[in-house]
């Protein structure tokens, strides 16, 4: 079986149901730099990207920059770039060609040529996807050294698109990048201040990691083998603020289904705690229950009501995301997808990091209005039991967690002592400082931990939804 390639590619030498790029390759220089080459960039970005080619405008051609790992590159050099993509739906599954990468290297084995490429009179964008931990001196070296180099040369300034799940992605790299071109040159500082621009962009798709099945299903598929297949979800957002150095750019995005937006924060905040805040509930719940995915989970007629009760009625009143019930429908949707095999265990690793940025914001709102927090005083007592490590038929699992040894020896401690384990594990450090004393939280957390030990949570999660729980303003 040959392998993808361009050459194949102009052959044609594969099923005419894939979706295929048709434009000039071979005459696109590179228009974007994408730093942190990877599954997601491969399933959202450069999907774009492969659009705006798609519809004729050659200037997104996109060098793909690995920032340690030579393994993806180097595959993707000898494929010329190309990859297939499995978009998978309820509807089914569809298979689509994308050639938007048309180079690729590593940083930490080619630093030169990236510099070189950040400067080139080509290149118009910068995009990223390197992680938020990757957010430092290093980072920051690499962008300052091209900026300063494409400076040197006389050249306009960039726009430079942080795609990371970092609130406020686009501010805080414009500073790191600010900060360390001051270091260096004052000059450099303020060109990159006033010639370069920074959105703020908030982006959203379930990307599994790549598996040997993708390459088999691809060589089904096209008859050829690739090297680099992956897997995605139908859906995907991209949210970014209009700010780019050329302001046409705002437009070509939307014709391709990027939402423009003056303030990405109204979609920062719902995908926090709409879409993850959900997720870790799920992962809890599924974790004790036995329930080994996501979709699993779902499927579970409690759950699904659970969930789409926390959405709607306690967690959508506190944001201003536009068309809020079709986004909740679509998460729903989303979750109950089969073939991204997310595991519950994986999405509940680091929940004591988790749950400030998920759970607290909406918890911290609604009490101060006097409102009704129950489903979230639920889904805490379900973590206090998730910590136990054990699910409800005694099977035992590990807990990836910072803070995990700590707590779990916290809810082994108090075990059958509500009061106890409630006390012990409503620590400032994930609740803050007023939640820990406030009854009105503290006593329905209780509450429910007490039936939830009692019946498990299968049996809990059906009283709650029966209604049978005391008035959340009572005492019990």
């Amino acid at each position: 079986m040959r392998a993808l390639s361009q050459a194949v590619l102009d052959e044609r030498a594969v099923l005419p149901s894939l979706h295929l790029p048709d434009y000039p390759r071979s005459a696109l220089a590179p228009g974007v730099l994408h730093l942190g080459l990877g599954a997601f960039h491969r399933a959202h970005q450069a999907v774009v990207f492969d659009a705006l080619l798609q519809s004729g405008d050659p200037r997104w051609g996109v060098l793909g920059v690995a920032m340690r790992s030579t393994e993806l590159a180097d595959a993707l050099a000898r494929q010329d770039g190309l990859y297939t993509l499995q978009i998978a739906s309820a509807e089914g599954r569809r298979w689509q060609g994308v050639g938007s990468i048309i180079g690729t290297c590593v940083a930490a084995r080619e630093p030169d040529r990236v510099t070189a490429a950040i400067a080139a009179p080509a290149t118009r964008w910068v995009t990223l996807t390197v992680t938020e931990k990757a957010y430092g001196p290093a980072l920051a070296a690499q962008l300052v050294a091209g900026l300063a180099a494409r400076h040197a040369a006389g050249l306009g300034g960039l726009t430079i698109a942080s795609c990371d799940n970092l609130s406020g992605n686009g501010g805080k790299l414009r500073q790191l990048c600010l900060d360390t071109a001051a270091a260096l040159d004052t000059v450099l500082a303020h060109w990159i201040e006033t010639a370069c621009a920074f959105p703020n962009s908030m982006v959203d798709r379930i990307v599994p990691a790549a598996t040997a099945q993708h390459r088999a299903d691809a060589a089904r598929m096209t008859g050829v083998d690739d090297a680099c297949a992956l897997g995605t979800e139908a859906f995907w957002e991209w949210v970014i603020e209009r700010h780019f150095v050329d302001a046409a750019d705002g437009a070509a995005l939307a014709a391709m289904g990027v939402q423009v937006v003056e303030d990405v924060r109204p979609f920062e905040d719902a995908k926090l705690r709409m879409l993850n805040g959900s997720h870790t509930a799920i992962a809890l719940m599924g974790a004790v229950m036995g329930l080994p995915t996501v979709a699993d989970c779902v499927a579970n007629a409690d759950i699904r009501w659970f969930i789409h009760h926390l959405m709607a009625d306690t967690v959508m009143p506190q944001l201003r995301r536009p068309g809020l019930p079709a986004y909740r429908d679509a998460l729903l949707t989303r979750f109950a997808n089969p073939d991204l095999h997310h595991k519950v265990h994986q999405i509940a690793s680091d929940s004591s990091l988790k749950i400030p940025l998920r759970w607290l914001p909406t918890l911290q709102t609604r009490l101060a209005a006097g409102a009704d927090v129950e489903p979230l005083a639920f889904a805490a007592a379900v973590w206090m039991r998730y910590l136990l490590a054990e699910d409800g038929q005694g099977r035992p699992y590990a807990i990836s967690d910072p803070a995990g040894e700590r707590l779990q020896a916290l809810a082994q401690q108090h075990r059958g002592d509500v009061p106890g384990t409630v006390a012990a594990l409503t620590l400032p450090a994930i609740w803050g400082d007023k939640l820990p004393a406030d009854p009105r939280w503290t006593s329905r957390v209780g509450f429910w931990l007490d039936r939830i030990q009692a019946l498990g949570v299968g049996a809990a999660l059906a009283q709650f939804k029966a209604g049978c729980a005391p008035n959340p303003n009572t005492e019990h």
